[in-house]
């Protein structure tokens, strides 16, 4: 009966191939040639996962030479009619001029039992091997996984969201149209808090909020780097890049306003406005940063502090096109253009959209 299902596949008469089949099945279930037929109907009837389990079986416990090259040529097919589809489905989603947009997607960590669970599907989704999925996938903070076009990010999000693999995305216009308001001092914090400020036209001006419209915290260090000049392994004079120091910022969020008040410790006037540092004048700079952090914690005992920016700019530092296209709205001096900066507000920027 199995060269009468091999004709009828032949011919095409996939109704014939079936009725024949579901005979064999009783008789047979466990034959390799009858599994190898029931995958081929899987396949012609376009049920393609269960035509892909099916031959990965016949390949893993089958020992008869022909049918394990039939289903070595079964999964080519399906493979290359998975790619046909998600090239389709990719053009679809960035047929939109929005979608054409630059993005970026974030994978949001994991657990390790988790990371165990998901990296074969996440494998699937991206087209990578296990092992490297598994290495991807974060465990701390977030990881900037991929840039491009906005729609074939939003693509590869749903699928892994429909995975249980937690991500998101966004365009790099959004996060550029967060206003950045540059902190001078807090002049008043009582019924309300008001700063003095600077805007991104470096206008200085006030601006008066209430505590409970502040969100999120994001906090991080920007290393300052300076030439120096060391003695190589054969005693001869070099000069080279050293991180020499750290800016400490912290960014408070108001998405109620599209903005973000942007502190910093080189740039922050502790001897001016409301008195929070006593003896401002007589301490250092990192004293008094401190001591203005502890003070703001205070007033938002019930807001998150986002801290994990270092470990997310290890992701991203190497996106150096993607980096460029960011204003950072930081005032560093700088002897040479850095992407700590633009990775800084990117990050901020990542809390503020989500």
């Amino acid at each position: 009966m199995i060269e009468q299902v091999a004709i009828a596949f032949d011919n095409k008469d996939y109704q014939k191939a079936a009725k024949l089949l579901k005979q064999l099945q009783k008789e047979s279930p466990e034959h390799p040639w009858v599994q190898f037929y029931l995958a081929r109907l899987h396949e012609v009837s376009q049920k393609y996962q269960d035509a892909e389990k099916i031959y990965r079986h016949l390949l893993r416990d089958t020992r008869n030479s022909r049918i394990v090259t039939l289903a070595r040529q079964g999964l080519a097919r399906l493979q290359e009619i998975e790619q046909e589809q998600r090239q389709r489905a990719i053009a679809k989603a960035t047929s939109q001029p929005s979608n054409t947009e630059l993005g970026v997607l974030i994978l949001e960590p994991l657990s390790n039992e988790l990371k165990t669970e998901v990296s074969r599907k996440f494998a699937q989704i991206m087209q990578i091997d296990p092992y490297s999925a598994r290495l991807t996938l974060p465990s701390r903070g977030w990881r900037l996984y991929r840039t491009g076009q906005v729609g074939e990010l939003k693509f590869y999000g749903e699928q892994l969201q429909q995975a249980n693999i937690p991500c998101f995305w966004t365009t790099i216009t959004a996060i550029q149209e967060i206003q950045v308001f540059q902190v001078k001092y807090f002049s008043e914090s009582q019924l309300k808090a008001t700063v003095v400020c600077r805007n991104q036209a470096n206008q200085l001006g006030s601006l008066t909020f209430d505590w409970s419209e502040v969100t999120a915290r994001v906090v991080g260090l920007l290393p300052i780097f300076e030439q120096v000049v060391d003695i190589d392994a054969h005693r001869k004079l070099e000069r080279k890049t050293q991180t020499q120091d750290y800016a400490q910022f912290c960014d408070l969020h108001l998405p109620g306003r599209r903005c973000i008040l942007r502190l910093s410790d080189n740039s922050y006037e502790f001897q001016q406005g409301l008195e929070i540092i006593a003896q401002a004048s007589q301490n250092t700079i990192r004293i008094n940063w401190n001591s203005l952090s502890n003070w703001i914690n205070q007033q938002l005992p019930h807001v998150k502090n986002w801290s994990d920016f270092t470990p997310f700019a290890d992701t991203a530092l190497e996106q150096t096109e993607m980096l460029g296209k960011i204003q950072s709205h930081i005032y560093l001096f700088r002897r040479e253009q850095t992407n700590w900066d633009s990775a800084f507000h990117l990050y901020s920027g990542l809390v503020f959209v989500k």
